[in-house]
């Protein structure tokens, strides 16, 4: 292992002697481990002023400067220092002292071996755990708190400052708006920058877990509370405990929870299926939904007394007509998302092909205008997509990409399509033309359209197979257009 690969460790010691005598003996007892050394409390604060080290081993009594008083400056220069002190004092008093001014553990001298080595191992672990912790902290608060936020419409500036308001307070908050108009991305912003922010966030999309499960799912559930309970579990309460709990769709909550999920809110606490004992729980609660709650509450299939527990602040996020001059950042930031996703060189709107997009109706929000930037990305021979590569799409899907209502409604003639049927019929367009694109383009050479869509040659070709596509009419097709 190269010197630049191993942890690194700094030995502090007036001690000529002691220094080499600990520099060969941890050397030979740590080869994972790079050992410095430093004879004088100055050079040790250098030291680490100008390297990154993973443990310092640092004697108490030095002549220069008290060995507290170099602890004190060394974690002035890198705070998250793993400090390990050595000393002939071995006073409990003298222990406690160092560890309360930040050091991780105390060793005394005349040293046994392995204490020592079991003591430098455990604080290199323990260094190893506050580097990675301080990375991933500082890579999430390196962005912006409403980095995935696109939009500088006065409707969205509004949005932005309830978000920073609302993440100040620890209220109950509902946060409603029209499906695909970023209601998880309120969520997770709200929390981000609250005083929680560095704990748990735990998300439940409320209709996605059937009714008999939701309960044991919130609240957890004792071992045998119910036929296949065969062991104990805790429920998203706990597991979201000091941070953040984001029930999505609350409006799709049975009664039955409800009322479950009203007492929680208002003790402070839970009870597991099959416990007899509840428990506390510090838990913030941030709920969405699409639905008209006060009708539901006229229709009593929302509790009202539920409603103004969780509605205790109010977030609403903007339709996408509301903001129509938010769509060419919108669909600018898309399309370089899309072109990184599909590995492709950069490409752009004009100004007709923007000036179309915001001349759509988008019942679907900004989940609908992503998913047909994807589409144009992916279908749009030039680096430059225009009006008529979006008219293209719009003929080749049967007028539906795009976001006219009849996406949403049906063939047109007023009848609504169930939603599963729509959405079968869709993929299925989208899949046929995707992958007659895809043969068009290497001129039904299957293996490298199966490279080029990500897709395994086999399973590609079990695609064709279903829609009834042969390699060979692209083929026919190539030849006959160049002759």
């Amino acid at each position: 292992m190269t010197d630049e690969h191993k942890a690194r460790l700094l030995i502090v010691d007036d001690e000529e002697d002691m220094l080499e005598g600990l520099r060969r003996l941890l050397g030979y007892e740590m080869p994972h481990v790079a050992v410095d050394t430093a004879s004088r409390p100055s050079q040790a604060v250098a030291r680490v002023e100008q390297e990154l080290y993973d443990v310092v081993l640092l004697d108490i009594r030095m002549p220069e400067m008290d060995g507290m008083e170099v602890l004190a400056a060394l974690r002035r220069k890198d705070p998250w220092l793993t400090v390990v002190m050595m000393t002939a004092y071995g006073s409990i008093e003298t222990a406690v002292e160092a560890i309360k001014k930040g050091a991780y553990d105390f060793v005394t001298k005349p040293f046994d071996r392995q204490a020592l080595i079991r003591v430098l191992e455990k604080a290199m672990e323990r260094n190893r755990l506050i580097r990675e912790n301080l990375h991933l902290r500082r890579r999430a608060e390196g962005k912006p708190p409403f980095e995935q936020f696109v939009g500088q419409s006065a409707p969205m500036r509004s949005l932005y400052e309830r978000i920073q308001a609302v993440a100040r307070t620890d209220y109950a908050v509902l946060i409603r708006g029209e499906s695909g108009t970023g209601k998880e991305l309120v969520a997770r912003a709200v929390h981000s920058l609250s005083r929680r922010g560095q704990r748990p966030l735990i998300s439940i999309n409320c209709p996605a877990i059937p009714e008999h499960l939701l309960e044991s799912e919130l609240f957890g559930h004792k071992k045998g509370a119910f036929t296949g309970a065969d062991r104990d579990h805790r429920g998203i309460f706990e597991e979201a405990h000091s941070g953040t709990l984001f029930l999505d769709e609350i409006a799709d909550i049975p009664v039955n929870v409800q009322t479950k999920l009203l007492r929680a809110l208002q003790e402070g606490e839970i009870k597991p299926l099959g416990d007899v004992k509840a428990r506390k729980v510090d838990v913030r609660i941030l709920s969405s939904t699409n639905q008209d709650l006060e009708e539901k509450i006229r229709d009593r299939t929302f509790r009202e007394d539920l409603f103004y527990r969780l509605n205790v602040v109010t977030i609403r996020t903007p339709a996408l007509r509301e903001i129509p001059e938010d769509i060419p950042l919108l669909a600018t930031h898309f399309v370089r998302m899309a072109c990184e996703e599909l590995g492709v060189s950069v490409k752009r709107f004009s100004e007709s092909a923007l000036e179309a997009l915001m001349g759509r109706d988008w019942p679907g929000n900004v989940r609908q205008l992503q998913n047909v930037v994807r589409q144009a990305v992916m279908f749009s021979p030039e680096d430059v997509i225009r009006a008529e590569d979006l008219r293209r799409l719009e003929t080749g899907f049967g007028g539906n990409v795009g976001g006219g209502r009849k996406a949403a409604g049906g063939p047109g003639d007023g009848r609504v399509v169930p939603y599963k049927d729509a959405k079968e019929r869709v993929v299925e367009e989208f899949t046929s033309r995707y992958v007659r694109d895809l043969l068009e383009r290497t001129e039904g050479n299957v293996s490298r359209a199966a490279e080029m869509s990500g897709l395994t040659r086999a399973a590609l070709q079990k695609i064709m197979r279903r829609y009834g596509i042969r390699s060979e009419d692209y083929r026919a097709f190539s030849n006959h257009s160049r002759a």
